[in-house]
């Protein structure tokens, strides 16, 4: 089993139950990371953020995993995503000072996350498996 193979079932089992959960349980957000939906609109928000896109980064795995072909463009995909996700992440705790347990274990997660999925992009398939 190839890195590549390993690194995009992980993908499928993080991101797709989080994003679901995320979806019918939108208020556990707001102990976890102190967002709040305080309208219907916000609700949604963090359900359609948090949730469904979350939820698409994990089908989109899957579908890597389905399709060999595709294995290259989601992993670049990946890295681009996650790596927006890290670097407005790490804005936000500059200009804010949004240090916490939650923003701390992210930073770490998001950086490491798309520097494994660039470099798996390099030429990876899933047909070397």
């Amino acid at each position: 089993m190839t890195g590549t193979r390993i690194y995009l079932m992980l993908s499928v089992l993080l991101w797709l139950p989080y994003g679901l959960f995320c979806v019918f349980q939108p208020g556990y957000l707001s102990e976890a990371a102190g967002v709040v939906g305080s309208t219907p609109t916000g609700t949604t928000e963090i359900r359609a953020m948090y949730g469904g896109l979350q939820a698409g980064i994990g089908v989109m795995c899957a579908f890597a995993l389905l399709r060999p072909n595709f294995a290259q463009p989601a992993l670049t995909a990946l890295c681009f995503l996650v790596g927006g996700l890290f670097l407005a992440r790490l804005t936000g705790f500059v200009i804010d000072g949004s240090g916490s347990q939650y923003t701390y274990g992210t930073l770490v997660f998001e950086f490491s996350y798309a520097i494994a999925a660039g470099w798996l992009a390099r030429g990876s398939t899933l047909q070397e498996a």
